[in-house]
């Protein structure tokens, strides 16, 4: 696959994820922020809970599922990133999570978007 597929591939899936998370309630404040560190692909409010989001995009299983590709190293530079993007906003929220979103593409269909909260 291509690099240019990939990314649009990934900028779809960020898209659906948004979708989802508004669905679901929450409210999106920012997407693809990036710093120094890296890049945060989703920041959400789900009520008081300020979420910071990992999006894994995949067209299939055979490179691993896409929670698999959130490794500890991962969770951990994810973690930094929150930090930085509170301390750049100055916001200061009762509560924060580390959630990842899958997204895989299907043949025919639409996508199938799972999520996992709290992990780092």
């Amino acid at each position: 696959m291509t690099y240019e597929r990939n990314k649009a591939m990934g900028a779809y899936g960020e898209r659906v994820a948004a979708e989802h998370l508004t669905r679901l309630g929450m409210v999106v404040l920012a997407r693809n922020w990036t710093c120094k560190f890296g890049e945060i692909d989703i920041v959400a409010r789900d009520g008081s809970t300020l979420v910071i989001c990992e999006v894994k995009t995949r067209s299939g299983h055979g490179y691993g599922g896409p929670f698999e590709a959130v490794t500890g190293h991962k969770a951990r530079r994810l973690r930094r990133l929150a930090t930085h993007w509170l301390e750049v906003h100055d916001v200061h929220p009762p509560s924060l999570r580390i959630d990842v979103v899958s997204v895989v593409m299907q043949d025919r269909g639409a996508p199938v978007v799972e999520r996992i909260t709290g992990v780092a």
